[in-house]
């Protein structure tokens, strides 16, 4: 077997080519890297966002909280069902109403737009959704004007921007920022809540709500109560799971960049293969009398073609280290983007997991051993007399 030596000290002479087929991989994985960690981002935002232990009920055949509606008098309905928690307050449901107002974004050159969500909740949803807190200002107060923005979108929009500033919901109907509220990380961070029968009005949705959310006495009591809100026909009502219903939510979404980041990857991966060919091919012409003194030394061919395959992985997996860890501090950034279930912004961070960093680096070393085959196949072909003599 020809040291291993012998291929790093055969990389060295050749910083040039060398560091321009590790930067092509690198560029390449970096690109790979960040559209999974994009992917999971949302994912990973969306399945914080909801809990296994509660359940939220939308109008039979709606794909999401917009195109639901859920008359009032069947809050209590929904409340009276089996497995529904109570507290001193009685059944711990909660109905909302979700609409979205476009805004103008802040930053590039100020022409953006985008979807915001709006969610109308009444005074409990604070002690329904413990995880939620103000962290700057107050809680807006029950059948106020007031609203709290979410700390993901707050300062990206210009209506979004200023605490105590005031935006309108609809024409003449103005509503006052007081507070900015976090909820652990989940898409709850990148809407504005306000009090609920304030933004029904805003809206004409009286008498009505998007959806209602019911907190379970456990997670085994879910089928209990879907059994009883579906069978009701009247009703005409369909439950789930919070959990499973974000994670349908993002599903779309984090697939969608997944698969456009491959994409680009793909054409970014055969430059880089092409690349990395062309560095092994020269490395082949430079290095034939080398070549020929292996053979003649008795090495076989299958020897010779194992040690250029092994140099261009070695060429390649550098690559794809370098690749990982500057992907890896996309981890501090926000990103923005509409979430097509719900048709707002989602402001969700970069997240490495130990599949991501897996895939990088499978990849890389797939690319050096594609992009180094031919050249290996080249040099273990050579005759050691011509190989010598040329």
């Amino acid at each position: 077997m020809i040291p291993i030596t012998y291929n790093i000290r055969s990389l060295l002479g050749r910083r040039a080519t060398t560091g321009a087929a590790i930067f092509g991989i690198a560029l390449v994985v970096f690109v790979l890297s960040s559209a999974l960690m994009l992917g999971e981002g949302i994912r990973k935002t969306l399945a914080m966002t909801g809990a296994d232990d509660r359940a939220i009920v939308l109008r039979k055949g709606a794909d999401g909280e917009l195109s639901s509606g859920i008359e009032q008098a069947n809050i209590a309905v929904i409340g009276a069902a089996p497995g529904v928690k109570t507290d001193a307050g009685g059944p711990m449901v909660v109905g909302e109403v979700v609409l979205v107002v476009a805004m103008k974004k802040l930053g590039g050159d100020g022409t953006g737009v985008s979807n915001v969500s709006i969610r109308g909740t009444p005074d409990s949803v604070w002690s329904f959704r413990p995880n939620a807190k103000v962290i700057e200002g107050k809680k807006p107060s029950p059948g106020s004007n007031e609203v709290v923005v979410g700390a993901r979108v707050f300062g990206n929009f210009a209506e979004l921007s200023q605490m105590n500033g005031t935006f309108e919901l609809k024409k003449n109907r103005p509503v006052k920022i007081v507070g900015i509220f976090e909820d652990g990380g989940s898409s709850f961070e990148s809407e504005v809540w306000g009090d609920l029968d304030t933004v029904r009005q805003a809206f004409g949705r009286e008498g009505s709500v998007s959806a209602v959310r019911a907190q379970l006495v456990s997670v085994s009591a879910f089928d209990d109560f879907e059994e009883v809100v579906e069978s009701d026909k009247r009703l005409g009502l369909d439950a789930m799971r919070e959990s499973d219903f974000y994670k349908d939510q993002g599903q779309d979404t984090g697939s969608f960049i997944t698969v456009l980041g491959s994409v680009i990857s793909f054409f970014f991966a055969a430059g880089a293969i092409i690349g990395a060919m062309i560095t092994m091919y020269a490395s082949v012409a430079h290095r034939q009398k080398e070549i020929g003194t292996l053979r003649a030394l008795g090495f076989p061919r299958r020897t010779i073609l194992a040690s250029f395959l092994l140099e261009s992985t070695i060429i390649a997996i550098l690559g794809g280290v370098i690749g990982t860890v500057g992907s890896m501090a996309m981890s501090t950034a926000k990103f923005s983007m509409m979430n097509q279930a719900s048709w707002s912004e989602i402001v969700f961070s970069f997240t490495p997991t130990g599949m991501t960093v897996g895939v990088a680096l499978i990849v890389s070393g797939v690319m050096g051993l594609v992009g180094g085959f031919l050249p290996a196949v080249q040099a273990a072909r050579m005759q050691p007399v011509q190989a010598m003599r040329d």
